[in-house]
């Protein structure tokens, strides 16, 4: 996407190679001090303090080893300095990686992302796991109506 500020990319970047590191402080380090981070199963975390601790255990325990993949969906700027930035992704340690070896992209996250100086943070991140049987009974709808 080339129709969004320079710097957006890079700081998604650094969040997928921080998890890809299992680096909680690096991870962290790419959401503001009041960050809320909210993950599909609802828990928060509030504040950078809080979500490099509870990244700790995941990356030592649940989530050893994991890669992220992410796809960007949509950019949508909310003046100079904010922006809202939906993806597609997911999280491979051996069931989350296909045959071909990608990563299935099993969640939508909404990140909400401030300008702090020249840098880039997430103010907010929402993860919300994505329901096949929804997904495909709103899929054909859409086509009924479309086709209405």
């Amino acid at each position: 996407m080339a129709d969004h500020p320079v710097g957006i990319d890079e700081t998604l970047d650094r969040i997928r190679r921080a998890w890809d590191a299992g680096d909680a402080t690096a991870y962290s380090e790419e959401f503001t001090d009041d960050a809320s981070y909210v993950i599909f199963a609802g828990l928060i975390s509030t504040g950078r303090d809080e979500i490099r601790a509870d990244h700790v255990p995941v990356f030592e325990r649940w989530q050893r080893g994991s890669r992220m993949s992410m796809k960007v969906l949509d950019v949508r700027m909310l003046g100079e300095d904010a922006a809202v930035v939906v993806t597609e992704g997911g999280i491979g340690n051996g069931r989350g990686i296909r045959r071909d070896g990608d990563i299935r992209h099993d969640k939508v996250q909404t990140y909400v992302l401030v300008r702090e100086g020249d840098r880039w943070r997430c103010a907010a991140f929402q993860n919300t796991k994505r329901n096949r049987l929804f997904a495909a009974v709103n899929a054909r709808e859409k086509q009924r109506l479309a086709a209405a």
